[in-house]
């Protein structure tokens, strides 16, 4: 068989780590060639490509990004576009694809398989880990430790000059990386788009802080939103699938604590620092994984599906059910967090 592969969506480490398992053993186990679809979905769509084989994907295991590139084209919203997909895949002899990406990504390729008949097996990716029916997503594991080591960093800024220091970390629709990295780091506050939050009890939250000469550390996920207020975006345009382009609800934080309380208070945005650079052990060990058994689905013709994580074991589930709905945090796992707030 001749195979495709894209990452598509924002980057994350351990692209990579599945690309290099797809191509070692489908070639070495299967025979199978493969190309690969440059920029995510605008490959197959514009027909560009990059060669896939084993000397190519040789020493990218630890390298963060994707060698393929990676971009957030929705071809669904292209003019002819799944003609001119279909068209290039033929051109191209591509029997199966293997798609590499988040509920964007993926929600094409199931869009693509169900209702066009093109044969595709999903792999996912995403640092916000709000991907339906798996444990976890690869990139995310990476996210927190990155996450957790700057709210570490930042404890002795806080404590040295007593300030309120505000930490924003990526989460859209899921507050995750926030929920995890916030309690690995001890943060006093953790912020998620799940839970509405109040400005006041916030405040309080931080006065109570400062009463036992102990300088807060707040997380909030750039998604999140107060009680009465709207989502905080960066200049209001949207991409081609549809979502706002995040940033500022940390710095709108900031300047609403500084002026409630009169406590000096600092934002600092993490923004794509998160999702760059080496992959953790276990994204490493996941996306292998992932890749291992994706290229097994599309040797038994089984497609349609996705690969996923549950408990240790990677099984495989419909796209569609993977992309049916975003997996968000649980208000219980939410409400554990709040022993330590205030």
């Amino acid at each position: 068989m001749r195979v495709g592969v894209l990452t598509g969506g924002g980057d994350c480490p351990g692209l990579n780590a599945v690309i290099r398992a797809l191509v070692r053993k489908g070639v070495q186990e299967y025979g199978h060639e493969f190309v690969g679809f440059r920029d995510g979905w605008r490959g197959p769509l514009e027909g560009q490509t990059k060669q896939l084989d084993i000397p190519a994907v040789r020493g990218i295991l630890p390298r963060g990004g994707t060698i393929l590139g990676s971009s957030r084209t929705n071809p669904l919203k292209v003019a002819d576009g799944v003609r001119r997909v279909k068209e290039n895949l033929a051109k191209h002899e591509v029997d199966a694809l293997v798609a590499i990406g988040g509920e964007d990504t993926l929600g094409v390729a199931a869009t693509l398989s169900g209702q066009y008949g093109i044969p595709c097996v999903g792999v996912p990716k995403t640092i916000d880990n709000d991907l339906n029916a798996t444990d976890y997503t690869f990139g995310f594991d990476t996210a927190v430790n990155i996450a957790t080591e700057a709210i570490d960093r930042l404890h002795t800024t806080a404590e040295s000059h007593m300030r309120v220091l505000v930490i924003e970390v990526m989460g859209r629709h899921a507050g995750w990386i926030a929920l995890h990295a916030g309690l690995a780091g001890g943060a006093n506050v953790i912020l998620i788009p799940e839970h509405r939050f109040d400005i006041d009890e916030v405040c309080g939250w931080v006065e109570s802080r400062f009463k036992v000469r102990y300088a807060p550390i707040i997380v909030v996920a750039e998604g999140a939103m107060p009680k009465d207020g709207e989502l905080v975006t960066k200049d209001g345009t949207l991409d081609s699938f549809g979502h706002a382009r995040l940033s500022g609800i940390g710095d709108w934080l900031a300047k609403e604590i500084e002026k409630r309380t009169g406590k000096e208070a600092r934002t600092t945005v993490l923004g794509h620092i998160q999702r760059g650079g080496t992959p953790s052990a276990f994204d490493r060990w996941l996306a292998t994984r992932f890749g291992l058994h994706a290229i097994d689905a599309v040797q038994d013709g089984d497609f349609g599906k996705m690969v996923a994580l549950r408990g240790t074991d990677i099984v495989r589930v419909e796209l569609s059910e993977a992309t049916a709905k975003l997996k968000t945090v649980d208000p219980a796992l939410y409400a554990e967090a709040g022993v330590f707030f205030g």
